[in-house]
């Protein structure tokens, strides 16, 4: 698996953030051209018990279909059970190390918000970074202060060459930014979930800007 390229539009969506139902959100997603998912139920409308793990598994089987990796949002336990292919987790949840010890070697993705953070993800041996906010976003309501596509050239000046992607208020307007601050792709929410039909613009957006990039 070349994770460089499976970062390219990393699609992150739960019940919470669809107003259609999340399969049908998800599969149109995909066939546009999404090449990563992560499944991020979290919230005050998100599901709870048997309901979480029936939709995460409708949407692993979708995953499946299109040869896309499923991963899933801190839920170790729930990520193990359904052998998904890895696990992303922010700098609030449980220890790189911890988590890296229960996976093995399945994909495992970290969120880091500065030069600091990410060194450590990558000393704990993580696979991948996320890198947020970039730009202001109402998806999550415990975002960190905005500190924009900067934050990934600091990573990368300081030599962290670990793949990435930006997240946060990211669009097909403002995708040139992320990719050239040194991004392997981005990350979004509400840009594919609110408006799925902006999947396959997004996805030539990344592409483009990869290229003038090189």
């Amino acid at each position: 698996m070349n994770l460089r390229k499976c970062l390219k539009l990393y699609f992150v969506m739960g019940s919470q953030n669809c107003e259609r139902p999340p399969a049908l959100v998800l599969e149109e997603a995909l066939s546009c051209g999404v090449t990563m998912f992560q499944f991020r139920d979290k919230g005050i409308r998100c599901l709870k018990g048997k309901p979480t793990m029936e939709l995460a598994l409708e949407l692993q089987h979708l995953c499946q279909k299109y040869s896309v990796p499923f991963i899933i949002n801190d839920d170790v336990e729930l990520a193990l059970l359904l052998n998904a292919d890895g696990v992303h987790i922010g700098q609030e949840d449980e220890s790189v190390k911890g988590v890296r010890e229960k996976i093995g070697d399945k994909i495992l993705g970290v969120s880091a918000h500065n030069v600091e953070e990410a060194r450590l993800a990558l000393e704990s041996g993580a696979d991948y970074l996320g890198v947020g906010p970039m730009f202001h976003t109402i998806t999550k309501n415990d975002c960190r202060i905005v500190k924009g596509p900067r934050v990934i050239e600091s990573i990368r000046a300081e030599g962290i060459h670990l793949p990435l992607v930006g997240i946060g208020g990211i669009h097909p307007g403002n995708v040139h930014e992320v990719i050239e601050a040194g991004s392997d792709g981005v990350a979004v929410i509400s840009a594919i979930s609110k408006r799925p039909e902006q999947t396959r613009s997004l996805f030539q957006s990344v592409e483009d800007s990869l290229l003038q990039s090189m």
